[in-house]
């Protein structure tokens, strides 16, 4: 809560609403939003239609905005990039009801918090609103895909666009851009010019525009640069309006780090999903389990056994379900004959030169130090694969085994290719 003074109320404007009650005070909040991004009086009132006195008025406690300028308070939100929760502290603040009166997701369900913090991260970036949101293996593209969209609905309402770019290799730009105007809801798209035509539409009307692009390093390479290019003119033309949530893995994140002419993704924040904590795990857990089995002990032995790793939690809680094997002493052995773990393994250890130095990491609890981006090839490889993970080490944030499981599952398929004379 901020603790600024009362407002001088010496001058009195047709747009005083001072018989409201307000739980903040809205002079000073809104002088601290725009002080957050350098915001000028002139510029916020050109943004929302209104004068650069009736701005100033605001600011300085002279009035508050009219009844029916409660949308001109909404740009402004907007325009100040301010995320759900200070939009909705805002319109509080001059007497109006919230924008999202509703939270974005139940609290029990998965990564709640972090979607929350997420769209609060992407709506404060500037000039450009793109994030990458980077997962690992087994996670999905991208992770809990409709929570992230309900998210999104809660905050731009209507605008919400989810684009899935097509796999095929032998797509040429007419299917592609057909493919992709029809899952934005675009009418006659049969050419980039004419998606990049139908998106400026509802940007130039006004909107700000919401894009869930899932898989974006799928298709034939100038296709994305097409696809990259019109997203970033527009996010240049319409600055602060389109709001971009790049998902992927390796691939993309290649896309980010090795191909600078995709410019687009050079300008990009970047975003890795997280291990679950305990919260997420409780929520995992009730997911397959009846409440009364989801005690802090079945969540110890998640954590301790599973290190995160999505597949291995899956995999735990169907064990859970039959009590003799969930009770043997070394649940980590049963894990380790994951098919998940072993698909992970078996195209990495191919090669001799690869399987001799896995197998000597295998006898480490760390094998390497953590990058934004890692150059040695088939350390990358595992990362993406999740079966190593960046934690906190002495020496700064180190690649570990995700658990003891994955460790086991890496010496069975080595011992495998010796038996097979590999």
């Amino acid at each position: 809560m901020f603790d600024f003074p009362p407002p001088p109320r010496s001058v009195r404007d047709p747009e005083d609403r001072l018989d409201l009650p307000v739980s903040e005070d809205f002079a000073g909040l809104l002088t601290t939003f725009m002080r957050r991004i350098r915001a000028s009086a002139s510029g916020v009132a050109t943004e929302i239609g209104m004068s650069r006195e009736a701005v100033n008025n605001w600011r300085h406690g002279l009035s508050l905005p009219n009844r029916k300028h409660r949308h001109k308070l909404v740009d402004c939100a907007r325009y100040l990039r301010l995320s759900e929760q200070e939009t909705d502290r805002l319109l509080k603040s001059a007497g109006f009801e919230p924008e999202y009166p509703v939270g974005g997701q139940a609290p029990d369900q998965p990564y709640a918090d972090y979607v929350a913090r997420l769209f609060e991260r992407l709506q404060r970036l500037a000039p450009y609103p793109i994030l990458m949101l980077l997962s690992q293996a087994h996670w999905g593209q991208p992770p809990f895909r409709e929570s992230l969209l309900a998210a999104a609905r809660q905050i731009y309402g209507e605008a919400v666009l989810h684009v899935r770019p097509p796999y095929s290799v032998d797509a040429d730009a007419r299917g592609y851009f057909a493919a992709i105007g029809a899952q934005c809801g675009f009418a006659d798209v049969d050419s980039d010019f004419a998606f990049e035509a139908a998106l400026e539409r509802r940007l130039a009307a006004g909107e700000r525009v919401f894009c869930l692009v899932s898989r974006f390093e799928q298709g034939e390479a100038h296709l994305r640069e097409a696809l990259a290019g019109i997203l970033r003119g527009l996010s240049e033309m319409y600055s602060g309006r389109l709001h971009l949530l790049l998902c992927g893995g390796e691939a993309l994140a290649e896309l980010k780090y090795q191909s600078g002419d995709l410019s687009l993704l050079n300008i990009a924040s970047v975003e890795n999903w997280p291990d679950p904590g305990p919260a997420e795990l409780r929520a995992l857990a009730a997911r397959q389990l009846p409440a009364a089995q989801v005690d802090a002990a079945l969540l110890s032995r998640l954590e301790r056994d599973c290190g995160g790793h999505p597949a291995l939690i899956d995999e735990a809680l169907r064990w859970h379900a039959v009590p003799s094997t969930w009770d043997q002493p070394d649940l980590s052995e049963c894990l380790a004959g994951s098919a998940r773990l072993w698909e992970g393994f078996v195209p990495l250890l191919a090669e001799a030169d690869a399987r001799a130095r896995i197998s000597a990491w295998l006898g480490q609890a760390s094998v390497g130090r953590a990058q934004p981006y890692l150059i040695d090839r088939l350390l990358r490889r595992l990362f993406w694969a999740n079966l190593v993970t960046a934690r906190p080490g002495s020496d700064g944030l180190q690649l570990e085994w995700r658990c003891e499981a994955v460790r086991r599952a890496g010496r069975q398929v080595v011992a495998a290719w010796s038996d097979a004379g590999a």
